[in-house]
């Protein structure tokens, strides 16, 4: 290790050891407040919802900056850490350092500080005087520096992002290409349109194996690991969001295949989902039960060697294009919650503009949104829509929930990924718009405000990216990994949204007007928040993980 790497690395290790005691006494005073025998009481839990949320995000601050550091020392073991990883790293580190002591942002209006998680006042002095905490602060938030790291983004410096896997590059590389050159000059023009992604391009990512990257190669797919769907994610939906989220239903649909199918219903479905054959499209929310899936009532009524559909489903994404729908139904009227819950894999013909549902006992309308657009939304409606016995995921009423809950990790680890592809996107949006635009007589670029708020998306771009990687690396190592899973979920979504909303800002009233692309981004990044579990779902998941630990 060189000895400038040292400057970097050996204060960032002592001031997570002092970030790592502070989270701890705040974790422990929200158990004796919550979870007194170790089991979180729900009644409390309503009540300090504040404050149990404010612990989840406490928690993601914590894990971004270590596996911030963990990113750095990987670099300085391989070669030494450059110059734009070094400024990124301490400006995440000094801003989020600052955080944990003044308020952590949970929303736009709501501020959560250590004191309303029972930090004491001794020990946020400590917090705030410790030497390594003090020397980032002032370092990396320091004018120059942050001027310095924007002119290496404009330079199109990009930080490395310490895959440690060649092929893992060769990908990235690949995908970046396909984004750019067969994406991005047409999908603005799709968004305005609001039309479907085109037929043959998804015809030209089923050939790269986009849709079956992550199926076993004994299944037809290419057998690689979550680390590798999370960089091909990235690079597509840095391209658009809606080609980076293309092959989402296809990762849950193969999951549950994967996971919870018999042997026969591996071997029919999971090489024709690899090969985008066949489009999957999840049919779990209903309207009355968006986060609530044990309380939802579509039923399915067994009748003959097979079963009738009967009840409503909404926001399913891709549903008129899909050829397989990975429907939660209740199989058991009798049970109540999730245990009278089932999946099935219930087959459809593909539809067309003129007809989008040529089928007997299924109907759907379109809901028209904001963005995310590209395969559209809609709301679907069973009226004794036929599915065979063969179809039920397993063989085995009752398992839905159980085998839907297995999916989420890579569901919300995809999502994450997708989350730091709009982040990157918009980033790339500001500094060639910060840089072209000039107002008094210098380019926008020059002023401080501009160029330090893209030094910052810059910086918790890079922290989220790093936390979805690991949360993929964990998910690879076959380690449970729901908490990482949300964490950077959570974080990822957030980033989204502020560099998009940061974004449009720098763009002033251009910004608003249709014809830029950063208006598409917006309405894009906005929906992260609320998919895959919502912010305030998501940080419920995670506080009662980190209670009941």
């Amino acid at each position: 290790m060189t000895t400038a790497d040292a400057a970097t690395l050996e204060p960032m290790a002592a001031a997570l050891a002092a970030v790592d005691r502070l989270v701890a006494e705040a974790r422990a005073a929200l158990r004796h407040t919550l979870a007194p025998a170790g089991r979180v009481d729900g009644r409390a839990l309503a009540v300090h919802q504040h404050e149990a949320h404010g612990l989840a995000w406490f928690e993601v601050y914590r894990q971004a900056l270590h596996q911030t550091h963990g990113w750095c020392r990987r670099l300085a073991a391989s070669g030494g850490l450059g110059e734009v990883e070094r400024l990124l790293a301490e400006l995440l580190f000094a801003e989020y350092l600052a955080r944990l002591q003044g308020g952590v942002p949970m929303s736009q209006v709501e501020i959560i500080r250590p004191e309303e998680l029972g930090v004491g006042e001794a020990s946020l002095e400590a917090f705030r005087r410790d030497p390594a905490v003090r020397t980032l602060v002032r370092r990396g938030r320091a004018p120059e520096q942050v001027r310095r790291l924007a002119e290496c983004l404009a330079e199109e410096v990009e930080p490395d992002p310490a895959l440690g896997d060649d092929d893992l590059l060769l990908v990235r590389d690949q995908f970046r290409r396909f984004a750019r050159e067969r994406v991005a000059p047409h999908c603005h023009r799709w968004h305005l349109e609001d039309r479907l992604i085109p037929a043959e391009l998804i015809a030209e990512l089923a050939e790269l194996g986009v849709f079956g990257l992550t199926v076993p190669e004994s299944y037809g797919g290419l057998g690689m690991g979550k680390e590798a769907m999370c960089v091909v994610t990235e690079e597509l939906a840095r391209g658009y969001l809606g080609v980076g989220s293309l092959s989402t239903r296809s990762e849950i649909a193969a999951e549950l295949v994967r996971l919870g199918g018999t042997e026969a219903q591996k071997a029919a479905w999971l090489p024709r989902i690899a090969t985008g054959e066949v489009l999957p499209t999840a049919v779990f929310t209903e309207p009355d039960h968006g986060s609530d899936l044990a309380h939802i009532r579509t039923r399915a009524v067994r009748e003959g060697d097979g079963y009738r559909i009967y009840g409503a489903k909404t926001w399913i994404t891709h549903a008129a294009r899909a050829d397989l729908m990975t429907l939660l139904v209740r199989t058991d009227p009798d049970e109540p919650g999730h245990r009278g819950l089932s999946i099935l894999l219930a087959e459809k013909p593909r539809g067309t503009d003129e007809d989008p549902f040529p089928v007997a006992g299924l109907t759907g309308s379109e809901i028209p949104v904001l963005g995310y657009r590209g395969m559209k939304e809609y709301a679907l409606s069973f009226d004794g829509f036929r599915v065979p016995a063969e179809g039920l995921l397993g063989g085995v009423e009752g398992q839905g929930f159980k085998q839907l809950m297995a999916t989420f990790e890579s569901a919300r680890i995809q999502t994450a990924a997708r989350s730091v592809g709009v982040a990157a996107h918009a980033l790339e949006l500001g500094l060639r718009y910060a840089r072209e635009r000039r107002q008094f007589g210098r380019p926008i670029f020059d002023f401080p405000r501009v160029h330090g708020k893209l030094a910052r998306i810059a910086a918790e771009t890079m922290a989220a990216r790093q936390l979805t990687l690991y949360a993929a690396r964990e998910k690879d190592g076959e380690r449970r990994c729901d908490l990482e899973a949300g964490l950077a979920k959570l974080l990822g979504a957030a980033v989204a949204w502020a560099a998009a909303d940061c974004v449009l800002q720098i763009h002033g009233g251009n910004g608003y007007a249709l014809e830029y692309e950063i208006s598409r981004v917006l309405c894009d990044a906005r929906i992260l928040n609320i998919f895959e579990g919502a912010a305030e779902i998501q940080a419920q998941v995670i506080a009662r993980r980190l209670l009941e630990a």
